[in-house]
């Protein structure tokens, strides 16, 4: 792993006002360091900010305290931070080659000069052929392939993943578990993913950050020294019960 981290967060907090002016903090004091090709996942109760700090991250939200560096001066977030959200979010009316150039036509890029590459990251999410197609031709499983290439299209340096599997089926979402690797793998990508499944941060990550309940902290993070690549077999490990009883008992602590 590089020593000099991608994104170093450090003290970083978030208050919300609700309309009846109460306010509340969703984020004190988080820690974590991101390094360049890392695959990290964050694992933590509900409402505890998980999908917030996602947003921090990418320009979405203002945070409202602490400090976030990047392995350089100037970090755009619209050009350097893909994000996946828990639902593909396609538009209907425009083709799954059409949905994945989206980002491009944003960012004022031409369109054509990124065509090519569009195709290119159809066939390495498992698509190609399905170029013309609409959204509602493809299964769950297959709109959030699309989303992925979307997210990649403008080459980033860092993925944001909330719990883009947490509506598929059980199955659907092992297969894409194992598509994500690959994908990851071949596309080189700097990784955090949100998800509510120990057992899928386990299998997916480098290192597990773990959450505590609303004002959230950093409570533990934990590196998974699981040889890659991984097959489903590993979660059958002694290795992968151990660290799996690890993030519970985190998790008791919050």
């Amino acid at each position: 792993m590089p020593n000099t981290p991608l994104i170093s967060i450090r003290g970083l907090k978030k208050i919300f006002t609700t309309l009846t002016g109460e306010k509340i903090e969703a984020l004190e004091n988080i820690a974590l360091d991101i390094y360049p090709g890392e695959f990290v996942s964050i694992v933590g109760p509900s409402g505890c900010g998980k999908t917030t700090l996602l947003k921090i991250l990418a320009g979405l939200v203002q945070k409202d305290g602490g400090e976030i560096k990047v392995d350089k001066e100037s970090f755009d977030p619209t050009r350097e931070v893909g994000f996946v959200f828990q639902k593909p979010l396609l538009l209907d009316w425009r083709k799954v080659i059409d949905n994945v150039l989206l980002p491009i036509e944003i960012l004022k890029i031409n369109r054509a000069s990124m065509f090519g590459r569009a195709q290119e990251l159809l066939e390495l999410v498992g698509l190609k052929g399905f170029e013309k197609a609409y959204p509602n031709e493809l299964s769950g499983g297959m709109q959030q392939r699309v989303s992925i290439a979307r997210a990649l299209i403008h080459d980033p340096k860092l993925m944001l993943m909330d719990e883009p599997f947490g509506a598929l089926d059980a199955l659907t979402r092992e297969r894409m578990n194992l598509e994500l690797l690959r994908i990851w793998r071949e596309a080189k990508k700097t990784v955090l993913f949100v998800t509510h499944g120990i057992a899928e941060a386990i299998f997916l990550s480098d290192r597990v950050a773990v959450l505590s309940a609303r004002p959230s902290t950093v409570v533990t993070a934990l590196d998974i020294h699981l040889s890659r690549p991984r097959t489903l077999n590993v979660r059958t490990s002694p290795e992968f019960g151990k660290l799996s009883m690890k993030v519970y008992d985190s998790l008791e602590m919050v």
